[in-house]
């Protein structure tokens, strides 16, 4: 039977993990911080498994858990009574205070095991204020051998008095290295793993995702609709090529394109490129554009990303067609 297993980079915070637990330092809380795609909810979910398996006394050092006693076949099953998940219903949804009070209904009852309770709630920084503040006393006493597990992309959006009753881990990017095996072995190509690790800043887990499927074939899409903007293309029916795609991978690929932009105009430097396939198009919207123009297009699309991870509700197509207007002024200014 397979067994859980750590990424291959957390191994440092799996032993700072396991060394809290030994020495009885475990907190109550733990606020799991970092960029998207370092495998956050990954460590969230081995720590609830090593916690809930019976036999952890019995495992060794790097094992998560056992994988066959009682306990970790109904975790697996997703039946698991002393282990409750909250996270966000979709991307760009919101933690509703009705999700936090399942997390008060489930505290209000004991370890049906007989061991640990685990708390994991992915998005903290998704919770709405009154969702925050319902939270706040099951937070602060939260009763024996009990783990909340929060992860945060942008622990800088959650309410400070979430943040202080929580022991904060920031997970850092690992180097290449550290997960160069694991990244060829999900892409089946030592190139292709360097080449989207590089794009995906670092992150692993947002690698994979970038190199595969229709994450891929969008960015595809999205070069030849810039190389058609270069060319003088009309914006508002280059939009229509972008009909249904997620509106916040499409901001995403954009705004890391900006940056790098923004990079190369301040220092020159090809090297610090990300996305080296798209440097024809930078080369092109050096020339035409000045850095602080590029700020500008930069706020603009992080504005607009914002609005949607708050719950927001734009027309797609209203906001695609802005967009590419003011990508298009630059690149022919």
């Amino acid at each position: 039977m397979k067994v859980d297993t750590l990424l291959p980079w957390q191994q440092s915070y799996w032993h700072d993990f396991q060394h809290a637990l030994a020495n009885g330092r475990l907190p109550h809380a733990l606020l799991l911080a970092g960029a998207s795609g370092l495998g956050k909810q990954a460590l969230a979910a081995a720590m609830g498994a090593h916690l809930l398996c019976e036999r952890r006394d019995t495992l060794a050092a790097e094992q998560i858990s056992c994988g066959q006693c009682h306990s970790c076949m109904m975790r697996k099953a997703g039946s698991h009574p002393d282990l409750l998940v909250v996270a966000p219903a979709e991307q760009a949804k919101l933690i509703r205070i009705d999700a936090v009070r399942a997390v008060n209904d489930f505290m209000a009852q004991t370890a049906q095991q007989g061991g640990y309770r685990v708390i994991m709630l992915s998005g903290a920084d998704a919770m709405t204020v009154g969702a925050a503040n319902a939270l706040l006393k099951t937070l602060e006493e939260p009763g024996e051998r009990t783990l909340f597990v929060l992860t945060s992309d942008l622990p800088s959006r959650v309410l400070p008095t979430i943040l202080s009753r929580c022991q904060r881990w920031t997970l850092a990017h690992p180097p290449y290295q550290a997960c160069a095996a694991w990244l060829t072995a999900q892409l089946d190509d030592a190139d292709e793993a360097q080449f989207w690790w590089r794009i995906a800043d670092g992150a692993p887990l947002r690698a994979v995702r970038c190199g595969r499927g229709d994450w891929r074939q969008l960015r595809q899409k999205m070069i030849e609709l810039f190389d058609a903007l270069v060319r003088g293309a009309e914006p508002a029916a280059e939009a229509a090529r972008l009909d249904k795609q997620p509106l916040l991978d499409v901001l995403d690929i954009g705004i890391a394109w900006l940056e790098d932009l923004i990079r190369l105009g301040l220092s020159g430097d090809e090297r610090g490129v990300r996305n080296v396939d798209v440097l024809p198009l930078y080369r092109q919207a050096v020339k035409n554009g000045r850095v602080r123009d590029w700020y500008r297009l930069l706020d603009y699309a992080h504005e607009q990303r914002r609005l949607l991870m708050a719950g927001s509700n734009p027309n797609p197509m209203l906001v695609l067609e802005s967009w590419l207007i003011r990508w298009a002024a630059l690149l022919r200014s």
